[in-house]
């Protein structure tokens, strides 16, 4: 009896095929593109596949969207870390965060991914989760409401980038929301 051919099993490199995929499709084609079919034929993997993986399409989304938080995360802790000035690092940090994110092409790659979060309520929760912890955090550092209002408007301007809105003299912008983080 001849046995048909068996490839090996990989578990994390589907999964991670997977997800770069979603990611990938969002980030080029926008969120609706991001269906079953869609990341398993260009993942290389059955719908059966997906579903082992993922028990749904807005799992695997979630957790692509938790991957970029933790890039976020990483990339703010980065900063943090090489800021000689507690007071206000993490604000500071998320400042230049967001500027860069705006140096990018409208809000960067990962536009499609933060403009869905604007409208799915799912991802809006995982950013409340996820700013919540954040700021929970460096409570001790950054809980001046001067330091607030600095990051809300870090927000302002990268959604203003995200929307195409050109804002005169970012760089002037910039430099006046990090002296704002400076302590008193």
């Amino acid at each position: 009896m001849e046995h048909g051919y068996h490839r090996k099993k990989q578990p994390e490199t589907v999964r991670r095929a997977l997800l770069d995929q979603a990611a990938r499709l969002a980030v080029q084609e926008g969120l609706s593109a991001v269906t079953v079919q869609a990341v398993s034929d260009a993942a290389g993997v059955t719908k059966g596949g997906f579903i082992h993986h993922f028990a749904s399409k807005q799992i695997l989304i979630d957790t692509v969207f938790a991957e970029l938080l933790d890039a976020i995360s990483s990339d703010l802790d980065h900063r943090i870390a090489a800021d000689p000035e507690p007071y206000g690092s993490f604000t500071r940090a998320y400042v230049e965060s967001a500027f860069d994110l705006s140096r990018e092409a409208q809000g960067g790659p990962w536009a499609p991914l933060w403009v869905s979060m604007l409208t799915d309520p799912r991802l809006r929760l995982l950013w409340s989760e996820w700013i919540t912890v954040r700021q929970t955090r460096h409570q001790t550092t950054d809980s001046d409401l001067r330091l607030l209002i600095v990051r809300l408007a870090a927000d302002g301007v990268w959604l203003a980038d995200l929307g195409g809105i050109s804002l005169p003299h970012p760089d002037q912008l910039r430099l006046q929301l990090l002296e704002e983080t400076q302590p008193r």
